[in-house]
């Protein structure tokens, strides 16, 4: 009866070690399954985001997904050099589309606003508002300054801000220099700079500022930083 009582309680904690192990292993099975699941999701994310940030005009995500399976299934047929040529040329002609846009939408603003009160042009473009007048002296092109100013879109989106920096006249877009030169010490701007007086063709990445973007700016001249 020992032996038997000896052998049933061996079997016993035999079983109950091999439970044990096959629910840890299942246990491990499934938190790994998650852990894969969750870094899936998370990658999915990811993705989605940055495509978002394309801004691509009727983007057809189910051909997406077509072509992300077939990517990770791909059994060597899959030719990555046409396919990457498909989306530069896509790309391409994308932004070549969204500069046309930034540049006509920029003009009418630009055609609209010279009749707005208050409202000169000049000859190159420019146009600026004075919306206060300084006391002190003059800058010249080559003037170092002290200016606070908002940088915005002409829909209205901050893209730049500072407050009391220290600018030279000779080191800005072309619309700055000739801007700033309206106004005295003290006085306070605002310029409306067509986008061959900004930056033109060129873009800044992670920000929201376009190539060929028309910008309004809000300048206070504080000081002219006397060398």
């Amino acid at each position: 009866m020992k032996q038997i009582l000896i052998l049933f309680i061996t079997s016993l904690l035999f079983t109950t070690m091999s439970c044990a192990q096959n629910t840890n292993k299942k246990l491990q099975t499934e938190t790994a399954k998650q852990d894969a699941n969750h870094v899936s999701y998370a990658i999915g994310i990811d993705v989605g985001s940055n495509l978002k940030n394309l801004n691509i005009e009727d983007f057809d995500i189910d051909k997406f997904v077509e072509g992300l399976k077939a990517m990770y299934y791909d059994d060597g047929k899959i030719d990555l050099e046409a396919n990457r040529t498909v989306i530069q040329d896509f790309m391409t002609a994308m932004q070549a589309k969204r500069n046309e846009k930034n540049k006509a939408e920029g003009k009418a603003f630009l055609e609209k606003n010279r009749n707005e009160p208050g409202v000169i042009t000049t000859e190159s473009g420019l146009q600026y508002k004075i919306e206060r007048e300084g006391t002190g002296e003059y800058p010249a092109a080559e003037s170092e300054i002290e200016v606070t100013y908002r940088g915005t879109l002409i829909d209205g989106r901050e893209f730049d801000a500072n407050e009391k920096i220290n600018l030279s006249l000779n080191r800005v877009i072309k619309g700055w220099t000739e801007g700033i030169q309206k106004i005295s010490e003290g006085g306070k701007i605002k310029l409306f700079i067509p986008e061959d007086l900004a930056y033109g063709e060129r873009s800044f990445q992670g920000t929201i500022l376009e190539p060929y973007s028309t910008l309004i700016f809000e300048i206070e001249l504080l000081k002219i930083i006397k060398k």
